[in-house]
């Protein structure tokens, strides 16, 4: 028996008898991801509900779906020539399995990254050559990581998945991977064996306050704003006084019928009520909120619409996707390279990157400025061929490897007659 199989003979019996097919404990990660969880720290679905949070987490897990994966093959002296025709750039680029295409599950992993602290794809291989097939990604609630005894290497104890209404056997038993058999990219933090989940830490606090705030809002909207007056009567009312009171106020609360006059009668009288609402400071604090969230993401706040402030990142769409894939991208990029050149190929002549040109890419003026540079103005020395100039631009090929020349310039001797 290989060193493997004894890991996981070790663990898989303990844990394949520790959850039944249909059972999901109340309190554990999968009850909480799917009923919105305990207070504390908030849940992914409370957390998401907050507009700040959304459009962080959307904005960094789409830019990432829509980054194309180059594969490049490696020559010694550490050149990089594509490979479109690897049988990878199907999976990475297009699909991961049957049931995740690679745009949704590379916005998943990255949402799962930044709001968990981990994200987690099982690693589908050929039984016949072990060569990669497939991806399919993992709820990270689902998966316990768990370090081999020596703690050289890690095996994944993942449960059902819970989408899965009518479950087969095999659907619906626990199972152990080693880590061969699995992607997980860590976030900040990672100690072994998890990253740090935003969840638990960066928005435990200031994330409940931003739902806290929300909500606040919501009921305080909800409410016409705010009781701007009471009624005061000389004697106590009857029930059926006080019953009938209170259904003209809860009609007049309605939104069409908001601003009406009211006719007072039975001695009542208007007592106006104040409300210090810049004590309150309500919209402060939501905007605070959002630089929190900002912050915690590392999203210049200007990027989800938080405009108050200015950028100093530059003016221009240039300056700015490149600073977002410096600043913010970046990271989360080399995670997701690292962790699929280890796992999907283990030698240095393959490779796969996200490739940013299209978000780094400026206006139009600029690209063309640059390659003229590099093809050679003015009697400079090119440091481009045309080809890599046109592939840099994304233009077909031109296998003459010359443009075509300009046509020389009209002979207007002659004048016109």
């Amino acid at each position: 028996m290989s060193l493997v199989d004894r890991i996981l003979s070790r663990f898989r019996p303990k844990a394949e008898a520790e959850v039944s097919s249909a059972n999901i404990r109340r309190g554990d990660g999968v009850w909480q991801a799917l009923t919105g969880g305990s207070k504390g720290a908030p849940s992914e679905s409370e957390a998401m509900a907050v507009t700040a949070v959304y459009a962080c987490v959307s904005l960094i897990a789409g830019a990432i779906g829509a980054l194309p994966m180059m594969i490049y093959r490696r020559a010694p002296d550490g050149d990089l020539t594509p490979d479109m025709g690897h049988a990878h750039w199907w999976i990475l680029n297009e699909e991961f399995c049957p049931r995740w295409t690679a745009a949704a599950g590379w916005s998943f992993l990255t949402a799962s990254k930044l709001l968990h602290g981990d994200a987690f794809a099982e690693i589908l291989r050929s039984p016949r050559d072990g060569s990669v097939v497939g991806l399919v990604p993992l709820l990270p609630q689902r998966v316990r990581v768990i370090a081999t005894p020596d703690g050289s290497r890690l095996v994944y104890e993942i449960q059902p998945d819970p989408t899965i209404e009518v479950r087969s056997p095999e659907v619906a038993r626990v199972r152990v991977l080693d880590q061969d058999d699995v992607l997980h990219v860590p976030g900040f933090g990672f100690n072994g064996l998890r990253g740090m989940s935003a969840l638990r830490n960066a928005l435990r606090s200031s994330g409940r306050l931003a739902i806290n705030a929300q909500e606040f809002s919501k009921n305080f909207l909800a409410n016409s704003a705010r009781p701007d007056f009471a009624l005061q009567a000389a004697g106590n009312l009857t029930p059926e006084q006080f019953d009938h009171l209170q259904a003209m106020l809860e009609a007049r609360r309605s939104p069409e019928n908001a601003g009406r006059e009211m006719i007072l009668e039975g001695g009542l009288t208007i007592k106006e009520l104040t409300m210090p609402l810049e004590e309150m400071q309500l919209l402060e604090t939501r905007r605070f909120q959002v630089e929190e969230v900002c912050r915690a993401f590392n999203v210049p706040p200007f990027m989800i619409g938080h405009t108050d402030k200015t950028s100093s990142w530059g003016s221009g769409v240039e300056a700015m996707g490149a600073g977002f894939v410096r600043y913010t991208l970046r990271d989360h990029l080399n995670a997701f390279h690292n962790e699929i050149n280890r796992k999907f190929y283990r030698r240095p002549n393959l490779v796969a990157e996200f490739d940013t040109a299209e978000l780094e890419r400026g206006d139009f003026k600029s690209m063309f400025e640059g390659v003229r540079i590099g093809l050679g103005r003015a009697g400079e020395p090119p440091i481009l061929t045309v080809e890599e100039a046109r592939r840099m631009l994304r233009l077909p090929r031109r296998m003459e490897g010359t443009l075509p020349a300009a046509p020389p310039p009209a002979d207007n001797a002659g004048g016109q007659q």
